[in-house]
């Protein structure tokens, strides 16, 4: 329900000293006040630069007022004019502030208000060192100083480009001496810049380029983390382009901060900005001549707020933007905008009657908005609806009832889903779409509950986890875009971890799938240790490579879309974007990861099933056919696939591999493989050994391993059927046939004589089945007893 606003007012000037002056100052002037409020929103500051002197141009006007000395400064035409009026951190005491009204020459006075005595002069001091210097922007953060001063060339009659980069940005401390307050030793942000309007928030100085600048220096912001001596270059049509670290004077120096992207910055659009603030989310907040409201964010990144009405703004036109914690409060033409600057959602939308209006601090109250009027103080509140305290149930229920509707679509079981099983099942995974309704609850934990919050905490309660995991990921990603370069790569590394973890753990369809296989080519290392944490890879102590996945990791590598069912656009498997991982980091573990893969096929998947990974195509030749894609050939390459072949255990397989290591003439190798392999089956025994019995025909390379290979012999094999295999692999020879060959590669009986002896003395198979009878102490046995 919709939250009507309505105004108050707070104070009608009779609270403040000198009240009815306060509201004078405020109906004069032909241009418009400029009014601040302290820190503690006791004093009100208003300056009138169009006042003709000897009348005051800057008032101090104090609430509650208790006696003492009052503020008010003027100058005349030959003083440069005023710059800025500042609130910093006492250095003299702790939690309190002190006053500092900076003039265009450097000239600085610091005011300090004491109870009883009003306002006490505590220093005047020079901010610049260079006595041509003029100040043309300066704002304060903490206890320090920052500003843009120009320091004109030399040279009058210097190069206009030159003299385009003639401003320095500097900083300098408020500190406490032994003579009273003093400024620290100024440190320079940049120098040789353009021109910059500077803005501070607590932890950050924005660095607006101002009207003039040239057109290439005008397309972009900086913007400088004091604590990390860091300037970041931004651009609101291209986001964050540049991050630098200034360890040194020389690199602060504007050109050499922009050399590494002079062609980047060279192709944008310029800048569109008619109005900026600082937003009390570290965000600096922009207008454009088209009354767009965008946030860019300390990190570079910008995001759209919101869209004024009434097209494009005026050249002279007044904006004025104020945040009061999630609110973002704007003015137009006598128009009040309250926009909530999460959602970019228009709360409220008030036309108001007065000609001049000013936003103030409301210190311990971020959501309370004020106004500054010519007739008083007013306090916009928010009336809360008649049920916001009531609970409601039935939202609750409708989330839940909308999310089972949705995961039962999805959900490959007869049963019907309902709430209880939701809850309960652990199945509930889409914390991005009810987040929504859940804004409340991610509000900053100081702050007091407040009505909603106790509504929906069944719901967050059942949600917690997910919306814990979503939160982690989304400040995760932020710490990669705001981290030093030495960090990026861990933080990289942790966020691909926690994306295929995720991915792993949804259902793995087409767009998953091509998810990951983006992920895998843009974070091929983060990707390799991501699926080595997800898999649970490791060694033994015997050095054996094992997993301790869940099953359900198991199956959504080895049962996701196959290749017939991504197409043909580049998307490959997960199984197979692994096997390419295992090759590029750890090509000596992918035979031990296809065996380990295997050995969940058996056990998840009935042999043969078509509904498995190995009823489709067997995973030794998938990671075959990673292999080949790699288009070397090598040593390294022969080995793996070597290897690819006989971790299967098939009996194609080992026999493709036999005949690869008898084409590489590793002959050692070949005896070992069928040594191990001819146990397996008496068929593939067989197989492996005639295929021996053929290459021996042929050459004199096995002669050395013979008493091994007539070990390997079949029982059923015959000494016929030794020499027809022998006799059909003999080489053919081109000359006649002699007797007593010269030549010391040929066959010999002498080579077959111990093999067809072991043959021929091996008891026949028929023998064996009469050994028993035959061998009775008595034939034929005796008749046995008749029955009389």
């Amino acid at each position: 329900m919709k939250r009507a606003g309505m105004l108050r007012q707070v104070s009608d000037f009779s609270d403040f000293s000198r009240g009815h002056w306060l509201q004078e100052l405020l109906c004069q002037g032909e241009e418009p006040s400029r009014v601040q409020s302290s820190p503690d929103g006791q004093h009100l500051l208003v300056l009138q630069k169009s006042r003709p002197p000897p009348l005051p141009q800057v008032v101090a006007f104090q609430r509650h007022s208790v006696g003492g000395a009052d503020l008010e400064r003027n100058w005349q035409p030959p003083q440069p004019t005023l710059v800025g009026l500042l609130f910093l951190q006492s250095p003299v005491t702790l939690g309190s502030w002190v006053l500092a009204i900076v003039w265009e020459h450097g000239r600085t006075e610091v005011w300090h208000f004491v109870v009883a005595l009003g306002w006490q002069l505590l220093q005047t001091l020079e901010l610049c060192q260079g006595a041509r210097a003029r100040i043309i922007s300066v704002c304060s953060q903490g206890a320090n100083l920052v500003w843009c001063e120009e320091r004109p060339p030399l040279d009058a009659h210097s190069d206009m480009s030159k003299c385009a980069f003639r401003f320095c940005v500097c900083t300098r401390a408020l500190e406490m001496g032994d003579q009273g307050v003093r400024l620290g030793t100024v440190r320079i942000v940049l120098h040789n810049s353009p021109e910059y309007q500077v803005l501070a928030s607590p932890q950050h100085v924005f660095l607006v380029p101002a009207a003039a600048s040239f057109a290439t220096t005008s397309k972009f912001l900086l913007i400088w983390h004091p604590e990390k001596a860091k300037l970041t270059i931004t651009a609101p049509s291209a986001g964050f382009i540049h991050s630098k670290v200034l360890r040194s004077s020389s690199e602060s120096d504007f050109r050499k901060l922009l050399l590494g992207s002079v062609g980047l910055l060279s192709g944008l659009a310029p800048l569109d900005i008619h109005t900026s603030a600082v937003s009390n989310s570290e965000g600096l907040l922009l207008v454009s001549t088209k009354g767009a409201v965008n946030m860019v964010e300390p990190d570079g990144t910008q995001r759209h707020i919101f869209d004024l009405e009434g097209g494009p703004l005026a050249q002279g036109s007044s904006v004025q933007l104020k945040t009061f914690g999630s609110i973002l409060a704007c003015m137009l033409a006598g128009v009040l905008y309250l926009i909530d600057q999460n959602s970019g959602r228009l709360i409220e939308k008030k036309i108001l009657s007065m000609k001049e209006v000013h936003f103030l601090e409301s210190p311990g109250e971020e959501d309370s908005i004020q106004l500054l009027t010519q007739t008083g103080i007013y306090g916009f509140s928010f009336s809360k609806p008649e049920d916001s305290s009531r609970p409601e149930p039935c939202l609750v229920e409708m989330v839940f009832e909308e999310a089972c509707r949705y995961y039962q679509r999805r959900s490959l079981s007869s049963s019907k889903l309902t709430v209880e099983k939701l809850k309960k099942g652990g199945v509930f995974q889409a914390p991005v779409a009810l987040a929504a309704i859940l804004q409340h609850s991610l509000r900053q934990k100081q702050k007091p509950a407040r009505g909603l919050q106790d509504t929906y905490a069944k719901l967050l309660s059942t949600m917690s986890l997910e919306l814990q995991s979503y939160m982690s990921l989304e400040l995760l990603k932020t710490c990669v875009v705001c981290a030093p370069e030495s960090e990026v790569e861990s933080y990289c590394e942790e966020l691909v971890e926690q994306e295929v973890s995720r991915v792993l753990h949804s259902d793995m369809d087409k767009d998953n799938l091509a998810y990951l296989n983006s992920i895998f080519a843009s974070f091929p290392k983060a990707a390799w240790k991501a699926t080595r944490s997800c898999l649970q890879l490791q060694q033994n102590g015997d050095g054996l490579l094992v997993a301790r996945a869940t099953p359900e990791v198991w199956k959504k590598v080895l049962g996701g879309p196959q290749q017939e069912e991504v197409g043909q656009n580049g998307v490959v498997p997960l199984f197979e974007l692994i096997c390419a991982s295992f090759l590029r980091f750890k090509p000596k573990w992918l035979p031990s990861f296809v065996e380990l893969t295997q050995q969940y096929v058996s056990i998840s998947w009935a042999y043969s099933s078509k509904e498995g990974p190995e009823g489709r195509v067997p995973l030794y030749k998938r990671a075959l056919g990673v292999l080949a894609r790699k288009n070397k050939c090598s040593e390294a390459n022969d080995e793996m696939e070597l290897e690819l072949l006989l971790c299967s255990k098939r009996p194609k397989a080992v026999l493709q591999a036999l005949h690869l290591l008898i084409r590489l003439k590793r002959w050692q190798r070949v005896v070992e493989v069928a040594e191990k392999f001819s146990k397996l089956s008496p068929l593939l025994n067989k197989e492996i050994f005639t295929t021996l019995l053929a290459e021996f025909a042929q050459h004199r390379e096995l002669d050395p391993y013979l008493d091994t290979l007539w070990l390997l012999c079949p029982a059923e094999l015959t000494a016929s059927d030794i020499l027809t295999v022998v006799l059909q692999h003999l080489p053919h020879s081109q000359e006649d046939p002699v007797p007593f060959s010269t030549e010391g590669n040929q066959l010999t009986v002498g080579l077959l004589k111990p093999l067809l002896q072991r043959v021929v003395q091996r008891p026949c198979v028929q023998d064996e089945m009469y050994s028993d009878a035959l061998q009775s102490p008595t034939f034929p046995p005796p008749t046995p007893p008749r029955e009389h």
